[in-house]
């Protein structure tokens, strides 16, 4: 049996707005004397993308304190090396933590505490990939670039956008300047898109927005001029298998595009987007797929090497993890 814990891999798509504990979201209810919007068993639920997100609010509102959101950065570091994850880039979004809205350093600061402590405590080393929605402005856009540039913090590794194409529209004109700003500040690029758009969104990614990495980006399949491209171009895709089965982007796993996408040369890696609310870890999206597909160990391998290519991890770090993953017997 294959050991997908084992494995040496990445996590490159992955909210940890994704990864809250359910007594950890109730403790905070109870200090703050919130209520809670439905009972335990019924936390996390949500229907579709639109109820997802607002559900995401709900939550990330419960995070006052700095303490509270150090807390939850060290335990996603934990998650991350229960499931034998050797780096993640994570994506924070600050429009969904309503007490941090005046405060994004300030935020950026408590997650960073907890991080340096996780990893002071052997657990792997994380990026912050800090995310603009789809329905800011571009003058929104523009003034979180200028304050990451300003503040240069060493835990931020990007710039991201999220949230839900669909009811937002096309966007990627709106926050071309943004990106190309952060280009110049020396960030990395990462985009939400092919999700809830199809592929028009992955390609104002590419030529608008300047992504080096996309988030999803699986509804390309639907123009093979774009799939070249991206082939053509190595422009990696984290993709989502759970996550897009779970909110409807495809009615099965044998119905999704990933297997299609990496025979044609496209760089994909397997990642978990949600993980504790959506019930999955990354070893199980692994052994799914695998199963569903007919992978091999050479495949998984391929595979995980592509999250470290496509992450936003320090030289040496990805060496590291690259050489024990030639080393690795499956």
């Amino acid at each position: 049996m294959t050991d997908y814990i084992g494995l040496p891999k990445a996590e490159v798509h992955i909210h940890v707005e994704g990864c809250f504990e359910a007594d950890d979201v109730i403790r905070n209810c109870e200090e703050a004397g919130i209520p809670l919007r439905a009972p335990r068993d019924r936390l996390f639920e949500a229907h579709d993308l639109k109820s997802f997100l607002e559900m995401l609010d709900w939550l990330c509102g419960t995070f006052r304190t700095r303490e509270q959101l150090a807390i939850a950065a060290y335990k996603f570091a934990r998650r991350m090396a229960k499931s034998g994850v050797r780096y993640a880039d994570v994506i924070v979004n600050p429009t969904h933590w309503p007490h941090w809205h005046r405060n994004i350093a300030g935020m950026i600061d408590a997650f960073d505490a907890g991080f340096a402590a996780a990893e002071q405590d052997g657990y792997p080393p994380v990026g912050l990939c800090v995310s603009l929605l789809r329905t800011q402005s571009a003058e929104d856009a523009i003034e979180l670039v200028e304050m990451l540039s300003r503040i240069r913090h060493r835990r931020v590794v990007a710039l991201s956008i999220d949230g839900n194409e669909a009811a937002a529209g096309r966007t990627g004109p709106r926050f071309a300047e943004a990106f190309r700003r952060a280009a110049t500040a020396g960030l990395r690029r990462t985009v939400h898109a092919g999700e809830s758009s199809g592929p028009e969104g992955v390609r104002d990614a590419i030529e608008l927005l300047g992504a080096d990495r996309i988030d999803h980006g699986v509804r390309a399949i639907e123009e093979p001029a774009l799939v070249d491209l991206l082939a053509q171009r190595r422009i990696p895709l984290g993709v989502c298998p759970v996550s897009n089965i779970a909110l409807g982007v495809y009615p099965s796993l044998a119905e999704h595009p990933i297997d299609a996408l990496r025979k044609a040369g496209v760089p994909v890696s397997i990642n978990t987007d949600d993980p504790a609310l959506l019930g999955t870890t990354l070893e199980a999206s692994y052994a799914a797929c695998a199963e569903t597909f007919a992978w091999d160990t050479e495949i998984i391998r391929q595979l995980a090497a592509t999250s470290v290519h496509a992450s936003y991890a320090d030289p040496a770090v990805k060496a590291r993890i690259l050489a024990d993953l030639t080393a690795w017997q499956g």
